[in-house]
């Protein structure tokens, strides 16, 4: 059970329900790209397809109901109903959290119990979706230079394109200018980037020199879920550089001493004089409640939190910068699934989601965009303007993001791009389900009143690990 919330901490959440609900909040989108290719995978062309609906099932879109997703797929159905092909694409969202949505579609294609033709996959569950034959490989012209190379990486699994990279996402900190001026910190732009020794000073000084709310420095999401094995993975690979603890099958392959520097570093970042008591209960939702609420300065969030946050803290009181170390690559994937009648159908509208022009709407929108062109290319454009949210709570204001010469967000060139391309992977393996499960149980050992040592852990999840991802 989680654990209930503190006055303070309700009230919290409270002040920044408008932010949050600023994420849900509509935006318009514009055209993607060409049509279909005779390459490998499913056939390209539509003549052996049935016409009909192209269902795409995905989780919420964070920009809101009726977001950039629909705006897209509202753009590929105008053209095919000027093309008179008989084909429309319609999306479901599926509810609940990341993990409530694999187990629904696992069970889904697995029982056939839903007809769904393209599906939405968080990068960790390629693998898995692929080794059990619910997807399908598709044209490797869908993966082309354009895509970010590490983004690019989670499409593929034994040697084949199964999904083709729509939204990316990557951890970023975001910080309080404001919070740093109180202190007294002379230089608050923080841009250039910062190792986890300045932050822990800059939090001593803050610290020494609170801000009006301030508790403690930074805040983060380490409840007992995917954040936890997010946060971890980011430690672990600061702390031993190159470790992937899955080898290029899938197979589990740390060693205990990996295993300690790992739980080394993430105790680390977790010490009471930094971290806010709370993260270890929080979620990404939570976590931006406490950061907009004024209770820490710094956090660690992903994309999706900065035209909010930027509403929220207009002038020059929001920075955002790389995460210290490494950050952990997100994102999600389009695959059509095998069972599909309308394979090569579904792999023209894939072409299309995820096309320059596409890329740069989800761009403008506050995705991170799968492709370089999105960030560097002038002449790629959104041909319809992206309405971005509001932080007022009836969702009315103008669009106060600071966005750079080209309108794209003024850190997507030299802060969110960079952070992609060195951004790490999570473990890839079709057991994904079974390792982050157990991953995140053993770690909340980190968080109790006693936790253990950091080479007792590491013995521990170790063995749990062995037993979790067997040869």
């Amino acid at each position: 059970m989680r654990p209930r919330l503190s006055h303070g901490r309700r009230l919290a959440a409270r002040w920044a329900l408008p932010v949050v609900l600023a994420l849900l909040l509509p935006v318009t989108a514009c055209t993607g790209a060409g049509d279909g290719d005779a390459g490998g995978g499913f056939a390209a062309s539509p003549s052996a397809d049935v016409p009909g609906d192209i269902v795409v099932a995905s989780g919420r879109d964070v920009t809101g109901k009726n977001g950039v997703r629909q705006r897209l797929i509202d753009a590929w159905n105008d053209r095919q109903e000027k093309a008179g092909s008989g084909y429309r694409a319609r999306l479901v969202e599926l509810p609940g959290n990341a993990d409530e949505q694999r187990s629904q579609l696992l069970g889904a294609l697995q029982s056939g119990s839903a007809a769904y033709d393209v599906v939405n996959l968080d990068v960790t569950w390629v693998p898995e979706f692929a080794a059990a034959g619910l997807i399908g490989p598709l044209p490797e012209s869908l993966l082309d230079q354009d895509v970010i190379a590490p983004v690019a990486s989670t499409a593929r699994w034994d040697g084949e394109v199964y999904a083709v990279p729509f939204n990316s996402d990557v951890g970023l900190l975001y910080y309080r200018r404001d919070h740093l001026r109180q202190a007294g910190v002379q230089h608050t732009d923080l841009g250039a980037g910062v190792d986890w020794t300045r932050l822990r000073k800059l939090i001593e000084t803050l610290n020494d020199h609170k801000p009006t709310g301030y508790e403690k420095g930074w805040t983060t999401q380490l409840a007992a879920y995917e954040g936890r094995t997010v946060n971890a993975v980011e430690a672990f690979a600061s702390a031993v550089p190159g470790a992937t603890l899955t080898d290029e099958d899938g197979h589990y392959d740390a060693t205990v001493e990996e295993l300690t520097r790992g739980i080394a570093e993430l105790r680390g970042r977790t010490e009471a004089p930094y971290i806010l008591p709370d993260a270890a209960h929080s979620d990404e939702a939570a976590s931006l409640g406490d950061f907009a609420a004024g209770r820490t300065t710094f956090l660690r969030q992903w994309p999706y939190a900065y035209p909010a946050l930027s509403q929220a803290f207009p002038g020059d009181r929001l920075g955002v910068t790389a995460l210290p170390g490494r950050a952990v690559l997100g994102g999600q994937n389009l695959a059509v699934t095998s069972a599909s009648q309308r394979s090569g159908k579904a792999a023209d509208l894939i072409r299309f989601l995820t096309g320059e022009e596409s890329e740069r709407c989800l761009l403008d929108a506050g995705f991170a965009a799968t492709r370089t062109s999105a960030y560097v290319d002038d002449a790629v454009t959104c041909a319809v303007p992206v309405a971005m949210p509001s932080a007022a709570p009836t969702g009315e204001g103008a669009d106060t993001m600071p966005r750079d010469a080209a309108g794209r967000p003024a850190y997507a060139r030299h802060t969110l791009l960079p952070a992609l391309q060195r951004a790490v992977h999570r473990p890839r393996t079709p057991l994904y389900g079974a390792f982050t499960q157990t991953f995140t149980t053993q770690l909340g050992a980190l968080f109790t009143e006693y936790p253990p040592g950091d080479a007792e852990l590491a013995a521990r999840l170790d063995e749990a690990l062995r037993e979790a991802l067997p040869d």
